[in-house]
């Protein structure tokens, strides 16, 4: 009797009859050969079915695309196939055969396909972006448990704010006013008084009305908080985590980072221990003649390489008006679409390059860095790059002053390289109970709705602290991808619920 394997275990089996079930990722006919391209769970390959099996070539001619089906065939080692080994189908059953499939391999706008999500996810690009995905997460529960820490599954519906009143979604809670979490963070200390070392895991949501590249409204967020911990006790545990997640997928999918176009070589780059500034010293970066000079010819670069697609995409359009072979203009069509992008992102950076420049020359201290701002900064450095020491103004109410300027907090942002920006945002807490008053007032909070957060100054305070990593972000990093719509299943955007 055949025995059912996966398309990743195929090459174990050679020689012997197998049966697979999967999906119709793509068929084509040569004659007496049908060749059918399988996908399950695992992988891809290709099946080949002979005319003179005359059941399973018939019934393969009434296959389209994502096609449910079972075969059954002897494997065959083929360094040359994809995952190195093919089917000889012996029979086939069809499942389901699928009517026309929406997403076809012409080009589709994000629209389009962020309307089809559901049926998105199973292209090559989004499983291989979901199992990075899934990598980098369990890389860093394991990081946590390794080093004693415990989980802590803190509340998704809260009664007031954490980080702003202004990113709240709201909702009725049996009458009264609730929101969803912003983060675990406050529910977390009282853990660490507890336990020491803590985490949390969860999706975290703020009603942030942006649309770049970086934002979602629903995102997933580990969070860790640790007792008897200061600002460097924070930069070391999260420079060892950013290592832990860049070894394990390194060591994993090497081969997946490669097929989505990512530079591994610039993820091999990153090394401890990273590069660190102030928040003062980030905007004297910013202010720098030097930035400036490179800035400007980079745009420059960029504005030589977006004429060079121009020319190639007003080529390829033209090869595509003259006859030729099928895979040929498969090929061109492919490319055409990727220059098309390419291009379009390109075209909105360099419009709006200059314009960034001059926010940089101009920006003052005290405001918040920006998106443009962290990129600016990032690109300057292989590794991620700590910010530390904020302007009190800029950050949340919890944090801790410095006893050295009082002006700024005791907190540490981690921006990711190549311009990727912010993927850790932490902090010391404020563990004096009259400053961390002085503070909610201040904001104008109401003190009434905080006493049980008070309570952890009144009852054996501790320094302590911690940090919140985003997973998007850092899967949006990892894989080298441009928008973080790409990172998660289903993303929440502004404008964007369906499906």
């Amino acid at each position: 009797m055949e025995k059912k394997v996966k398309i990743s275990d195929l090459k174990n089996h050679a020689g012997r009859e197998v049966a697979l079930r999967g999906w119709v990722q793509g068929v084509r006919s040569s004659g007496k050969l049908m060749f059918v391209l399988l996908r399950d769970g695992t992988g891809a390959c290709q099946c080949i079915v002979e005319a003179a099996e005359e059941a399973a070539f018939a019934a393969a001619q009434s296959l389209t695309l994502e096609s449910s089906l079972e075969l059954t065939g002897t494997v065959r080692l083929d360094e040359r196939a994809q995952g190195g080994a093919e089917l000889t189908v012996a029979e086939l059953k069809p499942i389901h055969i699928a009517e026309e499939y929406p997403i076809s391999r012409k080009a589709h706008g994000v629209d389009f396909l962020m309307h089809h999500r559901h049926l998105w996810l199973r292209s090559q690009r989004q499983r291989l972006i979901l199992r990075i995905r899934h990598t980098i997460i369990k890389a860093v529960r394991d990081f946590f448990d390794g080093e004693g820490f415990t989980l802590i599954d803190t509340p998704i519906i809260t009664p007031d704010a954490a980080e702003g009143a202004g990113t709240l979604f709201g909702l009725d809670y049996f009458g009264e006013q609730a929101y969803l979490a912003q983060t675990g963070q406050l529910y977390l200390e009282s853990a660490a008084m507890a336990l020491e070392k803590v985490y949390c895991f969860g999706p975290t949501f703020r009603a942030e009305k942006s649309k770049t590249r970086r934002h979602l409204t629903e995102f997933w967020m580990v969070e860790p908080e640790l007792a008897f911990a200061e600002l460097d006790d924070l930069t070391a545990l999260a420079e060892d985590m950013t290592m832990a997640i860049i070894e394990r997928v390194l060591a994993q999918h090497r081969a997946d980072l490669l097929e989505l176009g990512r530079d591994v070589g610039s993820l091999e780059l990153v090394r401890k221990p990273f590069p660190r500034l102030t928040y003062s010293a980030a905007v004297d970066l910013l202010h720098s003649q030097e930035i400036h000079d490179k800035l400007r010819a980079e745009l420059a670069a960029d504005e030589r390489r977006l004429g060079e697609w121009r020319a190639e995409l007003a080529e390829l359009r033209e090869q595509l008006k003259q006859p030729m072979k099928k895979w040929k203009q498969n090929k061109a069509e492919e490319r055409v679409a990727e220059l098309s992008e390419l291009i379009r992102k390109m075209e909105v950076s360099v419009e709006n390059r200059p314009q960034h420049i001059a926010d940089a020359a101009e920006f003052e201290w005290v405001r918040d860095l920006g998106g443009d701002e962290e990129t600016i900064i990032s690109n300057q450095f292989d590794s991620p790059v700590f910010i530390t020491e904020y302007p009190r103004e800029a950050k949340a109410f919890y944090m801790k002053r410095s006893p050295d300027d009082p002006r700024v907090v005791l907190n540490l942002d981690m921006l990711a390289p190549e311009g990727y920006g912010e993927i850790i945002g932490g902090s010391q807490r404020e563990d004096d109970i009259d400053a961390l008053l002085q503070r909610i007032e201040a904001e104008k909070m109401d003190p009434s709705n905080y006493q049980w957060y008070l309570d952890l100054r009144r009852y054996g305070s501790v320094p302590h602290g911690g940090f919140g990593l985003g997973i998007e972000r850092t899967v949006s990093w990892i894989c080298g991808l441009h928008h973080v719509r790409e990172t998660i299943p289903f993303p929440r955007l502004m404008g964007r619920i369906y499906p």
